[in-house]
Parts: structure tokens; C-alpha cells; sequence
């Protein structure tokens, strides 16, 4: 479709129901107040008009209770400003809900990115057989993490579910009606989810949309390439699981707690293929074909409710034996609905999702030395050398009651992965994930420890994954890994592994790290410099991005971000974490997952069959994107530097307010309490509150400089044929451009009058405007987003909708920093705000 289709398209379906539907918020049972329908759109024109004026938020809520209450006392009017947060959350879900309804419509199956364009184009370049040999060995695998983006309890995301169903059928008396259950349904977590919360908080997804999107999807695969030829590969689409197995830097994620995710996955899947059976035997009702059938549902519900253990493998042969009845006996009647039960079992074998664990090596490394110091006998102090030479030679076994809680936890949660892979399958639990991993022995230690667990190293059936994050870790991890294929005992680890490495490499924490381009790019050469030491030494390997929502934390455009990457980076995986409310907005329902999954895919196979069509990143593009990004990097440094830094993110933001909020069950920084230190900031926090405030800064912050300072030296010509020839360095500008969209500084212009903080304001705002005015310059656009319309269209609504909702937080602020009035109340207004901000951002953190 064309811009203005698109556009039109956009208006009819979303725009206008939005209006429509918006109407019956004027009927939502509001407690002591009906009024806040008419007075919202009052604060909308204050806070629109007062910013364009230079007004501060302080002085456009006073106005608004001037102009349009006759509320004279702190508490009404504290009332009043909750009962609005409240109101706006609500129409949050419903513009939500209206979108997500019309996805299907604005995305058709004609799309770039689709299976259908990837089939039509194969076969228009004879390649078809090309493509079905790379579905052989390729997969995606998407992990979800439960880090703290997401607030609704689980009432209201089933609310979210009926209200878009109802939507798709234009139901006015359902919608009507589901908006009353909204207005009374607390969108508040009592207590702080625990671990185990979050992780069945996200297993309602993997029950009620994954369990169709995948399986449908992987259907669809079938009767486009399948046909006629060897079936795709039944893994080609995996789900990955964090609740409950990553515990860095949460202290609530016990072996306990590991043991019973694993659990509930196992069971949740076994329910899905339960209710899929009940729905299965309605058809299938044949002699012989029931039997079997009715047998498997007794043995599932038993392995259910009576805790039998029931593998992938027996659930396979029933459905095998009903196969052969029904192809013999019945003339394969309803085959295909036999066909699909099975495959969904393939694919999600008694697992659901691979649960996996993850922990800081820095814990690793307190946990070793613990165990060294009490077990190995030394008289002296050891060196690292010393350590791991111990480690890779004791025949020791070690029991966990005889160390202190973490060590003790940590060994106990290693030893529990044989249990949890007997019921949950190998598949259920096979990665062991290190954060900040810089170093040889950070991968070693993890190793050493499943000897000193008792497991013979054959026994050892986890890959053991390091994660570079940090730029500093990025520097190493070439040579980290090349000494680790060189290193017998691992690279015997890894022929037991097939041969493959995992590799994660962290966006969030290298973008707070070096900055947006510098991390981006430093990403891209860590990739190409591990595939080229991998392949040096016969070993597959796969990348894992641990990438958050917005482009500061590794979002945005995903599909160009994955078809960009060039001939020179390893292609056999994409592995990728989504979180927080990136999962509901981005796999929130079937027609999204299904729509993503499939761009994920089709962008991993066109940049591998396609690969002719696509030239590499020339040496001369390489020294001017290196160049560009040590510019950024520069100013980006700088910025870090400045003694302002983090007390303005302490003081002038929403930082301190997300660890108070009952969100997520993990803290916000690494460490024990103390001063707050920029290292021990965790990205998501980092992110958001600058996010909160409107500003972004992450997510653009240097590279206006960069561009600026080649254009002082008469070379912008050469940074617009980089962006004409290089489809990475495109979508690194096209996703910052995504980032300073949603910018506001007019929220926050009064801060440039701060005798502590406005001349940090000022360096943030100069730096906004120039990248702005340098990336339009740049594209020849002449607003952000311009080739975006659905985007760009859905953001300004968001933007219009919570702009009420940031002039609220702002003012609690300013009331707090003043240390006027009701604390508490602010502090609150401060807090609830944080929440309709986050989700109608979609991707905020």
C-alpha cells in the first residue's frame, strides 16, 4: 500500500474507533467522580498550549485548577489528579486494543517481511530450493524475560485479550461492557510480583497465543515450502524462558523457585495438548483412532494432576500408533488435523519453553573462591592460573549444605538441571548464561563447577553461554573464545555439543556502556571478528542479542536491523530477549506474534539466500563509520563525565521511583545499597527514566555530533552515500530517528533555569536539536519517521493521550523537589504516572 492508503487505512480503523469507543469512558464507574471525561481534554489544551508558552508543569496544573475546577484543597486536588492517571491508563488499553484488532488489516500478507513476499520473490529469482535448504538449518528463537516494563496484573491482561476480540467484532455491548470491568479492575500489583509470578504472568502467552501462533505458523511454512518436498525443520521456531532462572542481580530467584518454573512450564504444556486433544477426538471419533487418543488424554491428565511423569517421546508413539490406524483403516480422514497436534508436540515437546539460567560472573567467581578456599588446601593465595588448574583437575564432589546461602543456592541450582531435564526434556533446560563475562576463566568457572556438582563431563548436556555486554567485554571477546576453542577440555565440551557456541552480546548494557552508535557498531565488529575465530577453529556459532524495546536498548526495526547484517557475520541463528510490555505490544495476540515471528525469520533467510544481492560494508565505509562512532563515543564519554550525570537522573527523573513500584520483582541496580553508581545502573531503569522525562537520551545522544563534525569538514557528502550504500548504517540512523520522536523537551524546558541542573538541560537539548536537524538533513526528510506513517501516526496519538499524564509527573516532581505539601501523595502521583507512560510508549525500556 501506498503512504497515503496506509495512512487513510490507519484513520478508519484505529482513529475513528478510537473516538467512538473513547465516548464510553464517559460512562466508566468512577468512584465520587463521573466529570474526568470532560476535564481531561481541559488539561490537554493547557498542557499543549502552556508548553509552546515556556510554561512550567507546575504552573499549567495550578491554571488547570484555576480555570476548570473549584478545588481548593491539596488533597481534592491530589484526588483529582489520581482519578485522571486512572482515566488515562484506561484509554491506554483501549487505543491498545483498537490497534492491536486492526493489525491483521495495516500489516497484509503482501508485506515486506512476510512468508508470502519471501515466497514470491524466491521464486522470481529461482531460489525456492535455496530457501527451503536454509529453513533446514535455521531457526529463531525469541526469549522472554520478566524484566520490570510491564505492569498489568494478570485480571487485566485477560480484560486486554476479550476487549480486542470484542473490538474485531465491532461488539459495542461487549466493548461497553468490558470498559466497566477496566474502570473497576485495580491496574496495581498489591506486592511486589514474585519470580514465579512473572513467570506465569508470561505462560498466559505461551497458552493462549503462542501454542496456536507457532503451531499455525509453522503449518503455514509447511503448505508453502513444504509441499511436494522434505518437511521444514521442526525447530525453527523456538521459545526461550528467563523468569525463574535468571538470577543476576535478583536475590529472589532461588533453585527453589528454578525448580518450580520448570514445573509449571512442563505442566502448562501438557494442558495445552489436553485441551488441543479434547477438540482432536470430537473429529477424530474413528475405531481404533479414538482408543489411542483417549488413552494419551488419561496419560496426560494423569502425568497433569497426579504428577506421572509423561515424555515427548510416548506422547509421540500414541500419536504415531492413531496415525497408522488412521491412514490404514479410515482413509486418513481429518489426517491433517492429526498432522498438526503432532507437530505442535515436535515443537514443544514437554517443555513448552527452554528455561534458562543466567548469573553474573562476578557471583560465579565469590562462589569459587568460597569452595577453593575451603576445599583445596593451599596455604597460600592463588592465582587465577592456580584456581583453574584446581578446578579442571580435582576429582572433589561437593554438597551444598556445607557452604554459606549463595554458594550453597548456586550449586544446589546446578545439580537440580538433571531432575528438571528428566521431566522437562534436554530441550527444557540447556543454556547457562554469564553476565559480564570478559574473561576465559568466567566461562571456565561455570564449567568447573558442574564437575565439582558430580556430573561426568560427558554428562555435562548445558551450553555454557558468556555474555559480553560492556565494552570492555566486547574488546576481549575474540580473544576469549579463540582461547577457549584452543583449550582442550572445552573444546571436547563443545564437540559434545555439536560443534556450536552460543554467544550473547548485550545492546542494553553496551548502549549505556559507549552510546548508541559506538555500541552498535562495536556490536557489529565483535560479531564478524567471533565468526571468523569461530570458523577458524570448525565451530558454529550463534548469536544471541539480548536487546530490550527502544533503539537505545537494541529495538526498533528489527527485521531491517537482522536483513542488514552482512556476509561477514555468522547466519545459522536469530536469538533474541523481548520483554516487558515489548511483549504484549509486539506478541501480544496471534495476528502480531505470527506477523513477527515471521519477519524475524524471512530477515535471517533473505540475508543468507539473498546474500549475493547485498554488498559488503567497503573499507572506506568502515573507517567513516568507525569514525563517526569514536566521535559519538567522544561526546557520549563526555557526557558520562560530567559530575552532574547521575545526580540528574537521581534527582531531576523517575530513577529512584522504579525500585518502588511493584512492577517487577528485581532490584534496579547491581549491588547492595549504597551510593548509586553509574556501573551498577541497571540499563532498564537507565533507560526508562530518561524515557519517563521525555528526552531519550540514550538512544541519540552523540551522534549529531559525530555527523555534525564531518560536515565541518566538508564531508557530509561522504556521510550521505554511507547512508545510500549501507543498509546498517540506514537502519542505525532510521532507529534513532525512532528514538527522537518521542522526545518532548518542552516537558522539561523549566529545568534550564535549575541553578544545579539547567546546564545540563542545555547539553542534552543542543545535542536533541542538532542530531534532529543533522539525520533530516542527513535523509532529506523533512519530519521524523517520514517513510513511517503507521509508526509516526500511532506515536503522536500515544503521545496526545499521555501528555496529561507527564505534566502530572512533572508536577509531583517539582512539588517534591521544593519539599512542599503532602509527600507521601506525591511520591505516589510520581509513581502511579510511571505506569500509563511505560505501556502507551510500547516500547519505553
Amino acid at each position: 500500500m501506498q503512504h497515503h492508503e496506509i495512512t487513510e487505512k490507519f484513520r478508519q480503523l484505529v482513529e475513528n474507533k478510537f473516538q467512538i469507543y473513547n465516548s464510553l469512558f464517559m460512562s466508566l464507574p468512577y468512584d465520587r467522580m463521573t466529570n474526568i471525561g470532560m476535564l481531561l481534554p481541559f488539561l490537554y489544551e493547557e498542557s499543549k498550549a502552556g508548553y509552546q508558552l515556556g510554561k512550567s508543569p507546575e504552573e499549567i496544573i495550578e491554571e488547570f485548577f484555576i480555570k476548570h475546577t473549584g478545588l481548593q484543597t491539596e488533597e481534592q486536588k491530589t484526588e483529582l489528579l489520581f482519578k485522571i492517571i486512572q482515566y488515562i491508563e484506561r484509554q491506554v488499553v483501549l487505543f491498545d486494543s483498537i490497534e492491536d484488532a486492526a493489525f491483521s488489516q495495516l500489516h497484509p500478507e503482501s508485506e515486506s517481511g512476510t512468508l508470502l513476499q519471501l515466497y514470491e520473490r524466491a521464486m522470481q529469482d529461482r531460489r525456492l530450493d535455496a530457501v527451503r535448504k536454509k529453513m533446514q538449518d535455521f531457526s529463531v528463537r525469541v526469549v522472554f524475560t520478566a524484566h520490570p516494563t510491564q505492569f498489568y496484573p494478570n485480571a487485566v491482561q485477560r480484560i486486554l485479550h476479550d476487549l480486542r476480540s470484542a473490538i474485531m467484532k465491532d461488539s459495542v455491548t461487549d466493548i461497553d461492557m468490558l470498559l466497566q470491568q477496566l474502570g473497576k479492575t485495580p491496574f496495581l500489583n498489591r506486592e511486589k510480583p514474585t519470580p514465579l509470578d512473572e513467570a506465569l504472568s508470561i505462560i498466559f502467552y505461551l497458552r493462549y497465543v503462542y501454542y496456536d501462533s507457532i503451531g499455525e505458523l509453522y503449518r503455514k511454512i509447511k503448505n508453502t515450502f513444504g509441499k511436494d518436498h522434505d518437511q521444514p525443520n521442526p525447530n525453527i521456531f523456538q521459545l526461550g524462558f528467563w523468569p525463574g532462572g535468571d538470577r543476576d542481580g535478583n536475590p529472589f530467584v532461588t533453585a527453589d523457585i528454578t525448580r518450580k518454573v520448570a514445573q509449571q512450564l512442563h505442566i502448562s504444556i501438557l494442558k495445552s495438548y489436553y485441551a488441543h486433544l479434547k477438540k482432536l477426538r470430537r473429529r477424530l471419533s474413528f475405531r481404533g483412532v479414538s482408543d489411542e487418543l483417549d488413552m494419551l488424554s488419561e496419560e496426560i491428565y494423569s502425568a497433569v494432576y497426579d504428577g506421572r511423569n509423561i515424555s515427548e517421546k510416548q506422547i509421540l508413539s500414541r500419536i504415531n500408533n492413531a496415525e497408522e490406524i488412521l491412514m490404514t483403516q479410515h482413509n486418513g480422514l481429518f489426517s491433517n488435523l492429526l498432522d498438526d497436534f503432532k507437530d505442535r508436540v515436535t515443537i514443544f515437546g514437554t517443555h513448552f519453553a527452554t528455561l534458562d539460567i543466567r548469573q553474573d560472573s562476578r557471583v560465579h567467581q565469590q562462589v569459587i573462591d568460597e569452595i577453593v578456599w575451603r576445599k583445596a588446601g593451599f596455604t597460600h593465595e592463588l592465582t587465577s592460573e592456580e584456581k583453574l588448574h584446581w578446578l579442571l583437575s580435582t576429582h572433589e564432589v561437593i554438597r551444598p549444605e556445607e557452604f554459606d546461602e549463595v554458594t550453597k543456592d548456586t550449586l544446589e541450582n546446578i545439580i537440580n538441571i538433571k531432575t528438571i531435564q528428566q521431566t522437562n526434556g534436554e530441550r527444557g533446560m540447556s543454556r547457562y548464561i554469564i553476565s559480564n563475562s570478559d574473561e576465559v576463566k568466567d566461562v571456565l568457572n561455570v564449567f568447573a563447577m558442574f564437575r565439582l556438582c558430580g556430573y561426568a563431563e560427558e554428562d555435562i548436556k548445558m551450553d555454557i553461554v558468556p555474555l559480553f555486554e560492556t565494552m570492555q567485554g566486547l574488546d576481549a571477546a575474540a580473544d576469549v573464545m579463540k582461547s577457549l576453542y584452543e583449550l582442550p577440555v572445552y573444546r571436547r565440551h563443545l564437540e559434545r555439543r555439536g560443534n556450536q557456541q552460543t554467544i550473547m552480546l548485550g545492546f542494553s548494557d553496551g548502549t549505556k556502556d559507549g552510546g548508541y552508535l559506538k555500541a552498535n557498531w562495536e556490536i557489529y565488529q565483535t560479531k564478524e571478528e567471533l565468526t571468523k575465530r569461530s570458523e577458524e577453529n570448525g565451530i558454529n556459532v550463534i548469536f544471541f542479542d539480548g536487546r530490550g524495546g527502544p533503539p537505545a536498548r537494541g529495538g526498533g526495526k528489527t527485521h531491517d536491523f537482522y536483513a542488514a547484517q552482512g556476509k561477514t557475520i555468522a547466519n545459522h541463528k536469530i536469538e533474541i530477549t523481548i520483554q516487558g510490555q515489548t511483549i504484549t505490544s509486539v506478541f501480544g495476540n496471534k495476528d502480531q506474534a505470527k506477523y513477527n515471528f515471521e519477519q524475524l525469520l524471512t530477515a535471517g533467510i533473505e540475508s543468507e539466500v539473498f546474500k549475493n544481492d547485498k554488498k559488503d560494508i567497503e573499507p572506506s565505509e568502515r573507517a567513516l563509520i568507525a569514525e563517526l562512532a569514536e566521535l559519538s563515543f567522544r561526546k557520549y564519554t563526555d557526557l558520562k563525565s560530567h559530575p552532574r550525570f547521575v545526580p540528574y537522573l537521581q534527582e531531576m527523573s523517575t530513577l529512584q521511583y522504579y525500585g518502588k513500584t511493584n512492577i517487577g520483582s528485581r532490584p534496579t541496580k547491581r549491588g547492595a545499597d549504597g551510593d548509586l553508581k553509574f556501573e551498577d545502573l541497571r540499563a532498564i531503569p537507565f533507560v526508562g527514566s530518561w524515557s519517563q522525562l521525555k528526552q531519550n537520551v540514550p538512544g541519540f545522544f552523540g551522534f549529531g555530533f559525530a555527523l555534525n563534525e564531518l560536515k565541518k569538514q566538508d564531508r557530509f557528502d561522504e556521510i550521505k552515500a554511507l547512508y545510500r550504500g549501507s543498509d546498517f548504517f540506514k537502519t542505525l540512523v532510521l532507529n534513532s530517528m525512532m528514538s527522537m520522536n518521542k522526545t518532548y523537551f518542552p516537558l522539561t524546558s523549566y529545568m534550564k533555569d535549575n541553578e544545579t541542573y539547567g546546564e545540563f538541560w542545555q547539553i542534552l537539548f543542543d545535542e536533541y536539536q542538532l542530531s534532529k536537524s543533522m539525520m533530516l538533513e542527513l535523509t532529506g526528510f523533512k519530519m521524523l519517521m517520514e517513510e513511517e506513517p503507521l509508526s509516526r501516526k500511532s506515536i503522536k496519538i500515544r503521545e496526545k493521550i499521555v501528555l496529561p499524564l507527564l505534566s502530572i509527573q512533572q508536577y509531583a516532581l517539582m512539588k517534591l523537589h521544593k519539599n512542599e505539601g503532602n509527600r507521601e501523595a506525591y511520591e505516589k502521583l510520581v509513581m502511579r504516572s510511571l505506569f500509563g507512560n511505560i505501556n502507551a510508549s510500547r516500547n519505553s525500556a
